[in-house]
């Protein structure tokens, strides 16, 4: 990466004359990224987050997502090798992965939290129904 401060150092030694190459050499940078800010003028950089690439398990998202979604018990397992019917060639972990991401949050049961304390249950505060 580099800075806005690097930029204006090759900028001035670029005007002093030195070379591409010899401005590499002094900033230890590449002779691609002196020629390019050069060209640039006094930008700063950008550097901004990468577009995900494209995944194996990509066309399938759509039928792990509907068979998640109407029956939230599907093991990985079992997905993996419904997925390998349908042309599936990766791996279960990759499976897993996804399903981990698609899968809808697990809801817990509730509490009834007693306040007055001679109702409460001896084991805590708290009673599970």
């Amino acid at each position: 990466m580099i800075k806005l401060g690097d930029v204006v150092t090759i900028l001035d030694l670029h005007r002093q004359g030195l070379s591409i190459a010899a401005i590499a050499r002094q900033l230890n940078v590449d002779r691609k990224t002196v020629r390019r800010r050069i060209a640039g003028g006094l930008e700063p950089p950008v550097y901004g987050p990468r577009a995900p690439r494209p995944t194996i398990i990509d066309p399938f998202k759509p039928y792990l997502g509907e068979r998640v979604s109407a029956y939230p018990g599907l093991t990985a397992v079992r997905l993996w090798r419904e997925l390998r019917d349908r042309g599936y060639h990766g791996s279960y972990s990759i499976v897993r992965d996804c399903v981990r991401e698609l899968r809808p949050p697990h809801t817990t049961g509730f509490e009834i939290r007693f306040e007055n304390p001679s109702r409460q249950a001896s084991s805590g505060r708290f009673c599970a129904l």
